[in-house]
């Protein structure tokens, strides 16, 4: 989990993995882009429309514009070097 400057994790043994970190310092840049709070109000705003689109709580998360980006490049370690600022937009309704 991704809390501006922190990236929590529920074991030490995820603090080695590159993948998940490069995913939480995703949502580093997203937050930072949208000066944090904002960030959070459109993250949750976005989770509880698609949970009433999806009806499943876990459909909903991985449609939130926010974890989408950060999916689909979590993987590009670097990704961040190239990444255009609010690159999530191109993922609404996508």
């Amino acid at each position: 989990m991704a809390i501006y400057p922190f990236i929590l994790v529920k074991s030490k043994a995820y603090k080695n993995d590159v993948v998940l970190i490069n995913h939480e310092k995703i949502h580093h840049q997203q937050q930072l882009e949208l000066l944090l709070i904002p960030f959070y109000l459109l993250y949750l705003l976005n989770y509880l429309i698609n949970l009433l689109i999806y009806k499943s709580h876990y459909k909903a998360y991985l449609n939130i514009v926010f974890e989408k980006e950060a999916y689909l490049h979590e993987c590009e370690l670097t990704y961040l070097t190239t990444r255009k600022r609010y690159n999530w937009l191109k993922l609404i309704k996508a």
